[in-house]
This record gives C-alpha cells, structure tokens and sequence, in this order.
C-alpha cells in the first residue's frame, strides 16, 4: 500500500540512478555517498511505495517490475521538478508564456512593440493576449487566469489598488474634448470653461469602464452642470464616428491622430490625464518571463512619463 505521506525527492533520485547504472556502488560512487546509504535509502523508498523495488541477482541486485514501474515515473517526476526549478530561476533564461489581459491602447502602445525583441533575443517567452478594461483584467489576475494586467485610471478618478497586487506605472497621457470640427468654435480657457461650452450636448462614455465618466461629471460639476450621458461606446474609433455624425462630444486621447471632422480641445486646470499601470499578483515578479516583460515595459516607458 501506497504511504499517503508521499516520497522523497532524493530517494527517487537513488532509483532512477540504480535502473541507468545498475548497481548500488556505481550509484554510491556516482553520488558520493556510501553503498550502504544506497541500500538503506531505497528500503525506505520501498516502503513509501508499498511494494518490493529491488531484488537479488546473483552477487548484485535489479529492479523488480514494481521497481521498473517506478523508476519510469521518477524519470519524468524528477525531469518535471528540475524544469520547475530551472523555471523559476532568477539567473535562468526566461521561457514560458506570460498571459496578459490590458486594454487596448495599452497593448498598442506598450505590448506589441516588445515582442520584436522577445523574438529576437527571447524566442522562448511568448505572449498570449486578452483585451480587457480594468474591471476585466483584475478580475482575471485575481482567479490566476492572467499573470499581468495592463489597466489604467484618470488622475481625477483614481483607482485604489488592493494589497494583493503590485502595480508598476508606465506612462501617462493627457486627453482632450473631441467635438465636431464643423460646429462653433469653443473658447479657450480651463477645461470648466471648454466644457461648459458644450453643457447642452449630447456625451459619449466608455461602454465598459466607469473611470472616464467620472472625469466627465466631475469636470462638468466644476462649470455647474450635469452631463447628458446619451451614448455608451468602447471603441474609441466609434466615438469619433458618433462626433462626426454630430451625435454627442467626448474624451479623447491628445496624442492620436483624429479622422476628419473631429477637432480636439485642450483641457487644463485641471487636465485629463490617463495613467497606465503593469499591474501583477503581489509575489509573482520573481517569475523570470514576467520579470522580463515587465523590465522591457517599464524601459519603453521611461521616456514616455510625462
């Protein structure tokens, strides 16, 4: 009968070597020890598995089929911890696949173009990615099914992060009004004064994430309005489309190109300023493939903070 409490590494490590030389003092001297520590070694193993391993065979002995069986499995068992180890390796060469849940502009932004350099000088890291909003990606990094999040929050809707995670930031961006470039020309003053030119419209927030939408409200408190929230969209392609058809304004990022008929208002005091985070289950950086992508995330991102 099987002994519940498991069996030992090193004993394993005995038989597997017993059946490749096939005698206990090619193992004892293979291994530095005594033959005696051999014997005594695999009697225990014995035990923990219930069953005779060795037999006598003339002047020497070999492995009985229970012994045989068990060798076999100690191959793999054994291959499998030293992968593990090796895996986890802080000095090893990074290998394995990093799932990663981020948001769009994220991926584009930051992901993608690392992966050039994982295939030219990491070619055993791969990534699997999911596009999410933040909700989603740490929904997904608290069940284990991702092992990073891209997220992001607004300087004026922070988002507070649990102790369970460790969140790294990478780079800032600040956003403007999008409105319809044929409509009156809206004065320039303080992003109060910007919105407050608007207060009749119609406004577009992100279908899936709350976090711009309290920019909106809480910049429109400030001119003395409350926003007429008519739209609820994702795609920031979409939300263009929906200005240009002149059905509602929106937030925007400054830094992109716009499509025609589109026109974006500088937003300042206070300003629209998007932050991004690498955001990982707190204890899981040492893990070297995710230690390397975050390594080249953040070093992309060191000249784009702002």
């Amino acid at each position: 009968m099987l002994n519940n409490d498991g069996m030992d590494l090193r004993r394993l490590r005995l038989l597997r070597e017993l059946a490749r030389l096939g005698s206990m003092r090619e193992v004892a001297d293979e291994l530095g020890v005594t033959t005696s520590t051999v014997s005594q070694q695999l009697a225990v193993l014995a035990r923990e598995a219930g069953a005779e391993l060795i037999e006598p065979h003339g002047r020497r002995v070999r492995l009985t089929p229970a012994g045989r069986r068990l060798a076999e499995h100690a191959v793999t068992i054994l291959a499998a911890v030293d992968a593990a180890r090796l895996d986890l390796d802080p000095q090893a060469e990074p290998a394995g696949t990093v799932r990663v849940a981020g948001f769009a502009t994220a991926v584009r932004r930051s992901l993608l173009p690392v992966t050039a350099d994982l295939a030219a000088r990491h070619p055993q890291v791969r990534l699997r990615i999911h596009e999410h909003e933040p909700a989603e990606a740490y929904a997904l990094l608290a069940a284990d099914d991702v092992d990073l999040a891209l997220t992001y929050d607004y300087h004026l809707a922070p988002a507070p992060f649990d102790r369970t995670v460790e969140a790294t930031p990478l780079w800032s961006a600040a956003w403007s009004l999008g409105v319809p470039a044929a409509g009156p020309s809206a004065p320039a003053g303080t992003a109060p004064e910007v919105f407050g030119h608007f207060g009749e419209h119609d406004w577009i927030v992100n279908s899936r994430n709350t976090a711009d939408e309290v920019v909106v409200r809480t910049i429109a408190s400030m001119a003395g309005f409350e926003p007429r929230i008519a739209h609820r969209v994702d795609s920031l392609d979409l939300v263009q489309d929906l200005i240009v058809a002149g059905l509602g304004v929106g937030l925007l990022p400054s830094d992109q190109p716009t499509v025609p008929g589109v026109r974006l208002l500088r937003l300042t005091d206070p300003e629209a300023r998007l932050r991004s985070y690498a955001v990982t289950r707190r204890g899981r950086t040492a893990w070297p493939p995710l230690a390397l992508i975050l390594d080249l995330l953040t070093t992309r991102a060191h000249g784009s903070i702002r």
